[in-house]
């Protein structure tokens, strides 16, 4: 993975067939590379300890917060501080590029039926 091949983002996206179930296509010291093709809404939640940064290369993504909406659309990112509450939503499919650290859970402080377990991000389940 790391440092073997080059990684095409839209590439990687065509890989993926389920919607909120993140791939991991790289590793930069302790952080993930994921990508995932996202629809619907995933679960407000929160990550206690670590940030997490959205990139969206195409269609457009709508992370809610408390008090806010920010508004992604391709080559837009936005990072999510740490311990923010937050609910990704795309009302159409949107292919997106995640950076989180190692040890961040996919639905932070929730689980839900769309969790995914970094095992199966890594084997792309």
């Amino acid at each position: 993975m790391q440092g073997t091949t080059s990684v095409n983002f839209l590439q990687a996206l065509e890989q993926i067939t389920e919607h909120w179930s993140p791939r991991v296509v790289g590793r930069v010291n302790d952080q993930y590379v994921k990508v995932a093709k996202v629809q619907g809404q995933l679960a407000w939640h929160k990550h206690d300890s670590e940030d997490e940064m959205f990139l969206v290369v195409y269609g457009r993504l709508i992370l809610q917060f408390e008090d806010k909406e920010v508004v992604l659309n391709p080559g837009d990112f936005y990072v999510v501080p740490k311990g923010t509450l937050h609910n990704p939503v795309a009302e159409e499919e949107c292919g997106i590029v995640l950076i989180e650290t190692v040890t961040t859970r996919h639905t932070g402080d929730v689980d839900t039926p769309l969790t995914k377990s970094i095992e199966e991000q890594l084997s792309g389940a």
